[in-house]
Order: structure tokens, then sequence, then C-alpha cells
């Protein structure tokens, strides 16, 4: 059973007897004496998707759910749902795009490294990984003589996701993005 201290995005935990994927984590440090360090977790229930929101102590438990990790690959788009294909026994899973909120952004032909969750043989959640490679589809022109200094512009990637990157990149070109922070990271 995790702390809160130990909570990281994607956990799947029980909380107010519902299954509930950790979506984001504010730490909120105090600066008085003898006060507790806040964790501020949003949380979306499983399968549904409803947003929860709580504060946490850093003592505070959370039981964790046991679920069976499977790693899979992307097969294709229907619809409403994306499917993914089990890497070792070919198994389909149709995964919801409510469930997967937006992490459909991130996903495209060229995702390697994902895992999907299963609680009772029913996909509830899926882990991606922390970085993915995805081409620049649109963006204002390269500005000639731009550097590597810190001036950014946005860029529209092959999935629709917007992420700032320096001034020199051109459309065509393939980015990392991190996808926790959903920032550049470098060029793939």
């Amino acid at each position: 059973m995790p702390r809160a201290t130990e909570l990281k995005k994607g956990n799947v935990v029980t909380y107010k007897d519902q299954l509930c994927i950790v979506r984001n984590i504010d730490v909120q440090s105090p600066s008085a004496r003898g006060a507790a360090t806040l964790y501020k977790v949003r949380f979306s229930t499983l399968p549904e998707g409803a947003k929860l929101e709580d504060r946490f102590k850093g003592d505070d438990i959370l039981p964790e759910v046991e679920l069976i990790r499977r790693a899979v690959s992307y097969s294709y788009d229907d619809g409403e749902f994306l499917v993914f294909m089990d890497d070792e026994d070919y198994t389909q899973y149709p995964i919801s795009r409510d469930i997967l909120g937006d992490q459909t952004l991130y996903i495209s032909e060229s995702i390697k490294g994902c895992l999907a969750l299963l609680v009772d043989g029913q996909v509830v959640a899926l882990e991606i990984p922390s970085t993915i490679e995805l081409e620049i589809v649109d963006t204002t022109p390269v500005i000639k003589g731009a550097s590597a200094a810190a001036r950014t512009k946005p860029a529209t990637l092959s999935t629709g996701l917007v992420v700032q990157v320096p001034e020199y990149l051109a459309i065509g070109e393939v980015i990392k993005v991190n996808t926790d922070e959903n920032r550049y990271i470098s060029r793939a």
C-alpha cells in the first residue's frame, strides 16, 4: 500500500470504494514550521472516467489495486475506441477514448512500450512511455539565423498535440516529447 509520498502518475488505487487512476500530483510544501507537506492528487475513476480530487498528508496510505500489466502495441482507431494488441498472445483490447482522456494525443502508429492495465481481464487504463517520438506537421517557418536559444514557437504534431519547440525546427522533423510534462525534449 503506497503512502501519498510514493504515489506516481498512472498508479491505480482504491479511493472512496472506487478504482481510481492517479492523473496528476501537485506537491505543496508549506513554509511554516511543523506544517506537513500536502499532496493534491487528481484521480479519474475507472472505467467511468469521473474526476475526483483530494489532499493527502505524506503518511496517508491509499490501498493499491492488484492488476496485471500487459505489453501492448497500437493497432488501429475504431472511432470511439483505440484498439491495442497484446504483444505475447495477440489478444485485442479496445480501449475507449473516454478512458484514455488526454493520452490519445500521444498515440500514433509509431508508439512503442505501452502497457495495458487489466483488472479481472478488463482493461482499465493504459500506461504510455515517458518519451515518444512525433512528427511536426504545422509550425511557423524557420527564422533565418535562429539559434538554439531559449526562444520557442508553437508546433502542431501528427496527433494534434501542440507543444513549444525551438525556433529552428521545421515541418517534417521528428521530435521527442515528454508525456509527463507535455514538453519538447530534443530531435529524434
